[in-house]
């Protein structure tokens, strides 16, 4: 069983760098990747404040180890995945999303897969474009102070404030590429800004804006962002 578990590993990493397609994206063919993650929402969370459900939250799954995620019960396919350290990277998912169950038999995955290949490419962009922005939030979570987020924040001023952000988020919601931020919950929305602020997230227009936002203007805007009813 071993033995197989190690061929099995190995034919595994083979086959997921002979697909090369999904390294180049365009933006037009990502649009709607959030729409689509509506299939696995069911099952699944990622962004601020992301918690394991029925499976595993997504947050920073790029380069993730496979069944690494504390605190959530793996079948033994994806376990043994772990101990030959096999990661998630975009051709695994692709694959894993296309056949769930013929690719990882045994898996505990309830889902028929995304036989489109246009629709894996945008959902699996949207995937990577949130969880990479979630890096290092949850030591934020755990570190951001009480009067940060007890900060009452004056949506008006929000609003005025937002233009920046809807440069590049639209407060319509539409996803083109870049996830929604209307109708956060108020407290994710804080921490999520002051990650980037603290350098705890990673992405140098992000940090660059939040740097010069003050706790009751990032308190402002999120009241703002949370009012909005698409």
């Amino acid at each position: 069983m071993r033995l197989f578990t190690v061929l099995f590993a190995l034919m595994l990493v083979a086959s997921i760098f002979l697909n090369v397609g999904l390294h180049n994206v365009s933006a037009t063919e990502i649009v709607g990747g959030e729409k689509i993650f509506k299939k696995c929402k069911t099952c699944h969370q990622i962004g601020a404040g992301a918690k394991n459900r029925v499976g595993p939250h997504l947050n920073e799954i790029g380069g993730r180890v496979v069944g690494s995620v504390e605190n959530f019960k793996y079948s033994n396919s994806l376990l043994e995945l772990k101990e030959q350290a096999i990661r998630w990277e975009k051709p695994m998912l692709d694959k894993y999303l296309k056949e769930p169950r013929k690719f990882i038999q045994g898996t505990n995955m309830n889902f028929s897969g995304i036989t489109d290949e246009l629709e894996r490419k945008k959902i699996i962009e949207f995937i990577w474009q949130v969880s990479e922005s979630t890096q290092g939030s949850s030591v934020q979570e755990n570190s951001l102070p009480e009067e940060i987020l007890s900060i009452a924040g004056d949506r008006d001023y929000g609003e005025y404030l937002s233009s920046e952000c809807a440069t590049c988020h639209q407060a319509s919601g539409k996803d083109e590429g870049i996830p929604s931020i209307t109708n956060w919950p108020v407290k994710s929305f804080i921490i999520a800004l002051h990650a980037y602020k603290n350098g705890n997230r990673k992405h140098p227009i992000m940090e660059m804006i939040t740097k010069r936002l003050s706790n009751e203007e990032i308190a402002s805007l999120a009241i703002f962002f949370n009012s909005i009813n698409n």
